[in-house]
């Protein structure tokens, strides 16, 4: 009897454009020579290239590059963190001023060793990026920080310019997918920061491919909405090694047109999806322009 195929085959539309050009080369070595951390590598993203070969950007990860959680989509390390380094805020607004980003993203690994979560870091990067970048607009991508409103308020006393935080998978699947978080905190989080600055659009991200149904991802949607978040992403998830979770299946790009049309349909300001989206794809075209830089301008000299 053949053994059954553990793993599916990636179907076409999957296939990834690879370019490292000069400006792929002279991103990476920055970032090496700057002992920074970039999402795009630690998790493996399958848009690295395009990112930093064509767009010229990327998403800072901040505060180390270990992860106190183990997601089991996630391909970040875990393990025991490296010690606080305050000289990075500065030396991330140096390198978005030198890249001459108009918009960027800032992430962290999750740090529930820090009983503010990191959001102290994260506020000062967000102030030092528009000290040397008074025109640039800042996404700011948290863990949930353990769901302390305290940890939020720091963060957003800082006055990014889109909050960012992903509600992942549907509801059933949470306790499965993510490591500590949980699918109320998460919904919980995004009310509050809007509750905080109610100008600041808020943002989250779905994986699917992970067992969900069609009527789970439009639930979630809905519960997006009802806690007031404007803008959504849905993307294909795929297995970053065998130890993480198997894909159920694979989207199709029709499936993924027929998912952002009933997004926009529930009220979502904007929605990107399709198999490559992740949380930061393309994020500089993701928001309502105008209001955004509305807000940054009350930052330039």
């Amino acid at each position: 009897m053949a053994k059954t195929e553990e793993y599916l085959r990636k179907p076409e539309w999957l296939k990834i454009k690879l370019n490292t050009n000069e400006s792929y080369k002279g991103l990476k070595k920055m970032m090496r020579e700057k002992n920074l951390h970039t999402v795009c590598e630690e998790a493996k993203c399958p848009n690295i290239h395009e990112c930093w070969g064509e767009r010229k950007t990327a998403t800072f990860m901040i505060l180390g590059d270990v992860c106190t959680r183990g997601c089991r989509f996630c391909a970040v390390k875990t393990g025991l963190p490296n010690e606080l380094d305050w000289g990075e805020p500065e030396r991330v607004a140096e390198s978005v001023e030198q890249m001459g980003l108009r918009h960027v993203v800032i992430t962290a690994v999750a740090r529930d060793d820090l009983k503010d979560g990191g959001s102290a870091v994260f506020a000062e990067t967000v102030r030092a990026i528009r000290r040397r970048n008074p025109g640039t607009t800042i996404e700011v991508l948290p863990s949930d920080m353990m769901g302390r409103p305290e940890n939020l308020e720091t963060l957003m006393e800082a006055r990014p310019n889109i909050l960012n935080h992903n509600v992942e998978t549907v509801r059933r699947l949470t306790p499965k997918v993510r490591a500590r978080a949980t699918y109320e905190r998460t919904l919980t989080f995004l009310q509050q920061s809007k509750e905080l600055h109610p100008d600041i659009p808020t943002k989250s991200s779905l994986m699917v491919g992970l067992g969900e149904t069609k009527e789970e991802v439009v639930e979630t949607m809905d519960d997006l909405r009802a806690h007031d978040v404007n803008i959504l992403t849905i993307g294909q998830y795929l297995q970053p090694s065998k130890k993480h979770l198997k894909v159920q299946r694979y989207y199709t790009p029709e499936e993924f047109a027929e998912l952002k049309e009933i997004a926009m349909e529930k009220g979502f300001s904007h929605c990107e999806a399709g198999p490559l989206v992740r949380s930061s794809y393309h994020a500089d075209e993701q928001v309502n322009e105008a209001q955004v830089l509305e807000e940054a301008d009350k930052y330039r000299a």
